[in-house]
């Protein structure tokens, strides 16, 4: 199979689909990859390491789209990089469609063959291609709000963990996944108080057998989350529903009536968010205030540590870039069930059931397509 590697195009991403090593694993098992000029270099990848691995260069995303018949890539495709994809042609990258719909539509007009990484799932449960960049997202969480905690950032300039004779601030993380768990993790060990909320008591359980009385664990209700949300300086969103659109947790209500200068911190945001004052922001312009409350909603926050979240992306999705490539798309489906799980888009139908209920469209399963 010819796979193409193009370069990130969204703001301030810097990741890159396809290590070196990966293209290398990729040429081992008989295929050719075009890789476009530069896609590594925000990672510290030239091309020569590239070349070196066996790809081939080309000099502009058109030749790559154009000859390729897989695109790897991080984020989702950009409007430009929607009107290049072909019918049957396979993309292979973070989807996000839910709270979407300009890019659901493209991608169903388009006719390609688009799976999610965040949907594909994993022989013991969760989402482990979602899985590295939701580590990586839940400690920069903390690591952000801590930052804009700080006065010249809008924050009410508090220190996180506080000092001898002076509380430490009080961080709520809502959802006790992976994203909560590695924000959790950062916050206790800047010092902070931390309260974590989630429904499953099970979880919870296993957090305070962990943590002990280092953390506060709380049955997620709506009472529990408007009761912590107003004591806190920080509050980290890390809600998901595989593939729809995050619940809206925290209402406007609430936001109005915390603490001026607290921060909130959505990494649901590729999801929708789960703060209802959310939108979505970049790295070049991180924030927004609403009454009063600072709001980071960086919708691909990993990419600020690219190198990390690059290699660690990686290690998750060659095992399926290899498969694809090797079988093609309808068979490496049929013979991996958590693989199919991937598949939101092909062929001009909707085929993730979320997507398709949040969005208004007819729901086509995958097993149809795959005959």
């Amino acid at each position: 199979m010819l796979i193409g590697l193009p370069k990130e195009i969204k703001n301030h991403e810097y990741r890159v689909g396809l290590t070196p090593a990966s293209v290398r694993e990729l040429t081992q098992h008989g295929h050719k990859v075009l890789v476009q000029n530069g896609a590594g270099a925000g990672i510290g990848m030239t091309d020569e390491q590239y070349l070196a691995a066996g790809a081939t260069l080309v000099a502009d995303p058109a030749q790559v789209f154009a000859q390729a018949e897989m695109i790897v890539k991080v984020k989702e495709p950009q409007p430009q990089e929607c009107a290049m994809l072909r019918p049957g042609q396979i993309l292979y990258t973070y989807l996000h469609l839910a709270p979407d719909p300009e890019q659901t539509r493209a991608l169903v007009e388009s006719g390609a063959i688009c799976i999610a990484y965040e949907t594909i799932t994993g022989p013991g449960g969760g989402l482990p291609l979602l899985a590295p960049m939701s580590e990586v997202a839940g400690r920069m969480a903390v690591q952000a709000g801590a930052a804009h905690l700080e006065k010249s950032k809008g924050g009410m300039g508090v220190l996180l963990g506080g000092v001898p004779g002076v509380p430490a601030a009080h961080v709520v993380i809502l959802g006790a996944g992976v994203v909560g768990t590695h924000a959790m993790q950062m916050a206790v060990g800047m010092g902070a108080k931390v309260t974590v909320l989630d429904k499953n008591m099970d979880r919870l359980r296993q957090l305070d057998l962990i943590f002990g009385n280092r953390i506060h664990t709380v049955y997620s209700t709506a009472q529990s989350v408007e009761d912590a949300v107003l004591d806190a300086e920080l509050v980290v969103g890390g809600v998901l529903i595989p593939g729809a659109a995050a619940p809206k947790l925290v209402t406007r209500g609430m936001i109005s009536r915390m603490k001026k200068g607290a921060v909130v911190v959505d990494v649901a945001i590729d999801q929708g968010g789960c703060f209802e004052t959310s939108h979505a922001t970049t790295h070049a312009e991180p924030t927004f205030v609403v009454d009063g409350v600072v709001h980071y909603c960086v919708a691909n926050m990993p990419g600020a540590v690219a190198r990390t979240s690059t290699f660690a992306l990686n290690n998750a999705t060659i095992g399926h870039a290899v498969a694809l490539a090797d079988k093609g798309w309808k068979q490496a489906l049929k013979d991996n069930a958590h693989l199919k799980n991937g598949l939101n888009v092909a062929q001009g139908q909707v085929t993730y059931e979320a997507v398709a209920r949040d969005l208004g469209y007819a729901y086509v399963s995958a097993d149809l397509l795959l005959g």
